[in-house]
């Protein structure tokens, strides 16, 4: 009787923690949808500022169509793009695209002074810190599922229940990694 008092507890104990390690692998999975969904109205932000810069520098910037329509294009496609990996290499595209924006419209004084130009570059700008804070709450959630999808035992619940790795929302492009380079007079 005492055996099966034991063989009860010991099973008793597989389920429970069977429980906990499904419980921990649906909450980390929620955590990375939620990341997911910080970036993804930040990526809604940006790109609805997007027309109204493309507007306020239009007028200044006539010769410089090829900026403007390559900023336009890459939001178009960011808005088309599905998963992760994708979805950040167009954003990257388009972060530098923007960049490439800004850069051009320093050659142009009186766009420079424009309130409103300024008033969506401030805007802008807080934006893309904001994404960058998403992208690293993101990045965090993402890893630690996948290291719980990886770890043993929870790789076994993991896989019997169909939990799998997800990317991470990483910067594709080499040259926004570099070191800047700093020089003096």
């Amino acid at each position: 009787m005492t055996a099966i008092y034991i063989l009860l507890a010991i099973l008793g104990i597989l389920v429970i923690g069977l429980v906990a390690i499904y419980n921990r692998l649906v909450r980390n999975s929620q955590m990375v949808k939620e990341g997911w969904s910080g970036i993804d109205v930040q990526l809604k932000r940006r790109h609805d500022l997007i027309p109204n810069l493309i507007e306020s520098v239009k007028g200044y910037m006539g010769h410089e169509r090829g900026v403007l329509e390559k900023v336009t294009e890459l939001r178009n496609q960011s808005l088309k793009a599905t998963g992760v990996g994708d979805r950040a290499r167009v954003e990257g595209a388009l972060g530098a695209a923007l960049g490439n924006l800004f850069a051009v419209a320093e050659n142009y004084p009186d766009l420079k002074a424009s309130q409103n130009f300024l008033d969506l570059q401030k805007s802008l700008a807080d934006v893309e810190d904001q994404i960058q804070l998403s992208r690293r709450y993101y990045n965090g959630t993402a890893r630690n599922l996948n290291i719980l999808i990886a770890s043993f035992p929870s790789n076994l619940v993991a896989r019997n229940f169909g939990f799998t790795p997800v990317e991470y929302f990483e910067i594709e492009d080499q040259a926004e990694r570099a070191v800047p380079k700093v020089s003096f007079p």
